[in-house]
């Protein structure tokens, strides 16, 4: 039999196919996501070839959607305020001009018998994986392809949007003037709707569409740090951090896994101007994570900080996404093609700008935006944080 009538005989089979409507899904997170990938309302010819690479491709995509929805960073352990005894004045001031960094940890410490409350919402749109846009329906999740043709003849690309709203409520309470301990809950909105479209020999066909959403705990951290050195408010300190699964994993919530975040710092306080570094290492959890951070803050007023911040981690086996071919397993000639992990570390970098604004008393108001600097992992074009801190004696 000749190429081309074999591929006639492939086309026809796949016309004789009794249309069925295209199935529609409601259920957990993880769920949803192999129902879109998976799913085959309409038959294309060869439904054991299909089924294998969407589950290939749907394992790939779901790990890393996983890996970076849960392993976001949580705000600051370093409260707002920071107090401090003065024993010349025999009375407690503040430590420093600077409301300090969003994300960043600063060496200073809330002060001893103080605490530092708050809430932070923080809203993403997420719009790319690696160099695949989500939203505007390029996301080509598996093909196949005759060798001697140019083209892939049977296309099947994804159309995602993956929203999510974080609100974080913290508390940090300080033991000593040198010690620290808080706590971090972060409640999760995260939701999900796509469609999967099928393009046979420019015929294209809708195969699924599915919504689904999710309303939870994320995985709560419990810190504590050490202030080593000191030298008014500059300084060196560690925190460690102990991120408890207690978010539901099936609904990309939670990693599902234990880890533990140790991190080295140091801060340089100069009158209002501010400059504090990170270095971290986090084991457990679902990979092995290295990350850095820095802060440069501003204090124009005694009410106003500025903040600009660069955050960067590199995740260890995580992988970007890449295609793979496959010899087709029945038909001659025709390679199968899907979406891989690659396996490397992955480096991912984001820029956060933003205000911390002293409104009453010891109230905070914040305000930030942050911005992907990489073409790595899943990005949203902009990040909006809100949020609002108190300070008071214990």
């Amino acid at each position: 039999m000749s190429m081309a009538w074999g591929r006639r005989v492939l086309m026809m089979m796949s016309a004789a196919v009794l249309w069925q409507p295209p199935a529609y899904a409601q259920d957990s997170v993880v769920d949803t996501l192999s129902f879109l990938l998976t799913t085959q309302a309409v038959p294309t010819g060869d439904f054991v070839k299909d089924r294998e690479s969407a589950e290939i491709t749907r394992d790939t995509i779901g790990r890393l959607l996983l890996t970076e929805l849960t392993t976001t960073p949580l705000s600051s352990s370093s409260g707002g305020f920071s107090y401090r005894f003065n024993p010349t004045l025999g009375t407690v001031e503040r430590a420093s001009e600077s409301f300090g960094p969003f994300f960043t940890e600063r060496s200073l410490t809330v002060g001893n018998r103080r605490a530092s409350v708050g809430v932070q919402a923080q809203v993403a749109r997420y719009s790319n994986l690696d160099d695949y846009s989500l939203r505007d329906g390029t996301f080509v999740t598996t093909a196949n392809q005759f060798r001697d043709e140019s083209l892939p003849f049977d296309v099947e690309s994804l159309t995602l949007e993956l929203d999510s709203t974080t609100v974080t409520a913290f508390g940090n309470f300080g033991l000593h003037d040198r010690i620290d301990v808080g706590v971090a809950v972060p409640f999760v909105r995260l939701s999900l709707e796509g469609a999967r479209l099928n393009v046979y020999r420019g015929t294209t066909l809708l195969q699924a569409r599915a919504t689904a959403s999710a309303t939870g705990f994320g995985d709560v951290a419990l810190r504590g740090k050490a202030r080593l050195l000191d030298r008014g408010a500059s300084g060196l300190a560690v925190l460690g951090e102990l991120r408890l699964p207690t978010g539901r994993e099936e609904d990309l919530l939670g990693t599902g896994e234990t880890s533990v975040r140790t991190v080295l710092i140091g801060s340089s306080e100069v009158g209002r101007l501010a400059f504090h570094g990170n270095l971290g290492s986090t084991f457990g959890g679902l990979s092995r994570v290295l990350d850095y951070r820095g802060a440069i803050t501003i204090s124009p007023l005694s009410q106003l900080t500025l903040v600009g911040e660069l955050l960067g981690r590199r995740i260890s086996d995580l992988g970007s996404l890449a295609e793979e071919r496959a010899g087709h397993p029945s038909i001659a000639g025709v390679d199968t093609i899907r979406l891989i992990s690659t396996g490397e570390s992955v480096n991912t970098a984001s820029l956060v700008v933003g205000t911390k604004w002293n409104v009453n008393d010891t109230w905070l108001a914040n305000l930030t935006v942050s911005f992907p600097v990489t073409d790595r992992g899943l990005r949203a074009d902009a990040q909006m944080l809100f949020g609002v801190d108190y300070a008071f004696d214990w």
